[in-house]
């Protein structure tokens, strides 16, 4: 997994209240066994592209600057319905590392962590106060935002501060996931499991061993 600790991006606006995963990624494009990695085309399909199958002009992601757009600025619930994390790997696929709202859905937050890509909480009318920040000019009036500090700094200079929980925001600092820290713990755990075989043999002997 890939370390966040700052970054500094164009971030597009998707203000839309209650975006769920099916809008995120169509269900039938998770159909199979090696579908990750190739998702980031299908990202937003049905908004990204019209019936006829020809890109959706007015779509944010399909403008310049915004295809660049590595923040996504988003509006209350987002992400909120299915528990898929294909949802995750096809926002990071489409090239977004953090995505800031209001509010999002619980299993979607969750596997956000599992996978590198920071989901930041500030308050509703901040989200809208940077997008009409730098709706003016895209480019060049980008969005910072500093794990380390946990900082949103807006293009004009305003620091916002946003909460992750500790152990999170240490994983995602050092870009590891459940199994990657818990393994960065593994002399802590092996010295446990000696101490605890001298405390209480009993609970280590092989199966069939207590009869």
């Amino acid at each position: 997994m890939e370390p966040f600790k700052v970054l500094r991006a164009i971030a597009a606006p998707l203000l839309r209240e209650n975006v769920d995963t099916d809008i995120i990624i169509r269900i039938e494009r998770l159909v199979g066994t090696s579908v990750r990695g190739k998702l980031g085309p299908y990202c937003f399909g049905s908004l990204r592209t019209l019936p006829d199958g020809r890109e959706n002009p007015d779509f944010v992601l399909n403008r310049e600057p915004y295809r660049q757009a590595q923040i996504l600025l988003a509006g209350p619930n987002f992400a909120c319905g299915s528990s898929r994390e294909g949802a995750v790997w096809a926002l990071m696929e489409a090239g977004i590392r953090c995505v800031i709202a209001p509010s999002f859905g619980d299993i979607f937050f969750n596997n956000c962590f599992q996978n590198g890509l920071l989901p930041v909480v500030l308050d509703w009318p901040a989200v809208q106060m940077l997008a009409r920040q730098i709706e003016s000019d895209p480019a060049v009036r980008q969005v910072t935002v500093d794990l380390r500090r946990c900082l949103v700094v807006t293009p004009e200079g305003e620091e916002l501060p946003f909460h992750v929980e500790a152990l999170r925001r240490e994983s995602m600092l050092a870009g590891l996931d459940g199994i990657g820290a818990t393994l960065a713990r593994e002399p802590e755990i092996a010295a446990f499991q000696a101490r605890d075989r001298t405390r209480r043999p009993w609970i280590h002997l092989p199966p069939g061993a207590h009869r």
